[in-house]
């Protein structure tokens, strides 16, 4: 059996069937984990998240900031934005039983035997595994919950950017799922700075990957995570951090890929959309 971490998918659901044919996939045995963002952007949303869904037990997947904007979109009328390609998840017929899917996925999974933790951006400095999995637990709690709305209503926004125990409620929930599904760079006392979205080394001198914090407290970690796709642009290998960005930039015209966690072995496939250079 051999069990594969797959970067953000956004709807490329033709490049997640040719990855998925050049690992030779067997759902009698093999196992997928995907790192979030499974839809919107790319040209094919509906039908991904249909296939993930499908996947059951076969695949585990976290939630990434796309997923939950589609969340609030269906569930609280939050606004659309230009650029998402969620029409068609929103006018599907199946649609409840897609949502309500999504909003039962957790933000964070951890495999002690395989030794990998999973998060869409990473985890927050400040953050230990223990801390990570009860803060994610708890947001997963009231995604599940009666109270999805109102949070889904008041998910946005930068602040609280700081972790600090004694956060509660809505403050609390919002950092969470910022720091797990939104962060690239952190201030040097690992506030968040979730302004700065940009390739290592356009960011301000004051900041620094969220994984090159010194005191970092997930550093005995092998942390698996998507999100940033111009990450690997500018370094080959991450595994010095025990970090493992699998996001190349599949709708952004780059490729969608995959690492074995077993001998982390990574496997690539191009994408078929048109090259976008920001």
């Amino acid at each position: 059996m051999s069990t594969y971490a797959i970067g953000d998918l956004q709807g490329c659901y033709q490049e997640l069937l040719d990855l998925l044919d050049l690992i030779e996939f067997d759902d009698s045995h093999d196992r997928l984990w995907f790192v979030g963002d499974i839809i919107n952007r790319g040209p094919e949303s509906l039908e991904t998240l249909r296939f993930v869904h499908a996947l059951g037990d076969t695949a585990v997947t976290v939630l990434g900031n796309h997923d939950l904007h589609l969340l609030a979109v269906a569930c609280a009328n939050a606004a659309t934005k230009k650029k998402d390609t969620l029409a068609a998840i929103l006018a599907a017929p199946d649609r409840e039983l897609l949502l309500d899917w999504l909003r039962h996925r957790p933000l964070l999974h951890h495999d002690a035997e395989l030794g990998y933790v999973m998060a869409h951006a990473g985890l927050p400095p400040a953050w230990d595994l223990a801390r990570a999995q009860t803060c994610a637990a708890e947001v997963s709690d009231v995604l599940a919950g009666s109270g999805h709305v109102d949070f889904l209503k008041n998910i946005y926004g930068n602040k609280p950017d700081q972790w600090d125990d004694a956060l509660t409620g809505l403050e609390r929930w919002r950092y969470t799922v910022n720091a797990l599904t939104r962060m690239r760079y952190c201030h040097i006392d690992g506030r968040l700075a979730l302004e700065q979205k940009g390739p290592p080394g356009t960011q301000d001198h004051s900041l620094k990957p969220w994984f090159e914090i010194e005191q970092r407290h997930s550093r005995d970690l092998k942390i698996v995570f998507g999100h940033w796709s111009t990450l690997r642009l500018y370094q080959d290998d991450y595994s010095t951090y025990n970090v493992f960005p699998l996001d190349t930039g599949c709708v952004w015209g780059g490729a969608l890929t995959a690492m074995r966690l077993e001998d982390e072995k990574e496997f690539s496939v191009p994408s078929r959309q048109p090259a976008i250079h920001d």
